[in-house]
């Protein structure tokens, strides 16, 4: 049908008429499909149709365990049943909610206070919160924190957790709007220092990044943009390929 695979995503699939697009994301048997008009849209829902055996279930809605609202201004992405199996999982259904989702005050040390008694439990919900991370990039430090420890799990890891699911009680209906526009700049933001723990002993500036960035990016120009650590960015004039 004349679709090529991303160099970014092995699952994103596009497709170029002109100056129109389309976009197809395959995970299993499970399509998303965009194009940039409507009967663009419709002609290639035909075309799938007649290459394999589909059903068509109209707007978007659920994928992958995220539902999708579609306002006005764009689509709102939420995970809230997402949230509420991993409260369930974690036996805190009649928890306190709290407003932050990490100690403001309290750093936690790597080796300190006794293993949790299930490490496998603690895997298990560190796994589902990074899932949630996709919707909910307000967790994705305190997340980052407790996947840091799988290896050796404490008890104040495991308090971190909780916390964390505490703050997710309170803020279920939280989610991301992908807003309507024609850009395609990107906006990265990293914060080195505010709330690194005290096994990090290298710190970096703040950053801001700007990217102007079209519809794919090569994987590997995307490596020139190094790491220095789990909390910071350290740009090294990454070179971007746009295709």
């Amino acid at each position: 049908m004349g679709f090529t695979k991303s160099k970014s995503d092995t699952s994103l699939f596009i497709y170029k008429q002109g100056q129109n697009i389309v976009y197809l994301l395959l995970y299993v048997d499970d399509i998303v499909l965009t194009a940039s008009t409507s009967a663009l849209l419709r002609r290639t829902i035909d075309a799938l149709q007649l290459e394999f055996s589909m059903k068509d279930l109209g707007p978007l809605h659920h994928f992958l365990g995220i539902s999708v609202h579609q306002h006005q201004d764009g689509l709102f992405l939420s995970q809230r049943q997402y949230i509420l199996d991993i409260v369930e999982r974690a036996v805190m259904s009649e928890g306190k909610p709290c407003s932050t989702p990490v100690d403001t005050h309290a750093k936690v040390p790597a080796d300190i206070g006794p293993p949790v008694s299930d490490p496998t439990h603690y895997k298990s919900l560190a796994g589902a919160l990074h899932y949630l991370t996709f919707t909910r990039p307000d967790i994705s430090y305190a997340v980052q924190q407790i996947c840091l420890h799988m290896h050796d799990s404490r008890e104040p890891h495991l308090s971190a957790v909780k916390r964390v699911i505490q703050y997710l009680c309170g803020t279920l209906n939280y989610g991301l709007l992908l807003h309507r526009g024609t850009t395609s700049e990107l906006t990265v933001y990293t914060n080195a220092d505010w709330a690194s723990p005290p096994s990090h002993k290298h710190q970096r500036p703040l950053h801001k990044l700007d990217w102007m960035v079209s519809q794919d990016i090569q994987a590997s120009d995307l490596q020139h943009l190094m790491c220095a650590s789990t909390d910071s960015i350290e740009v090294c004039k990454p070179r971007l390929t746009l295709s």
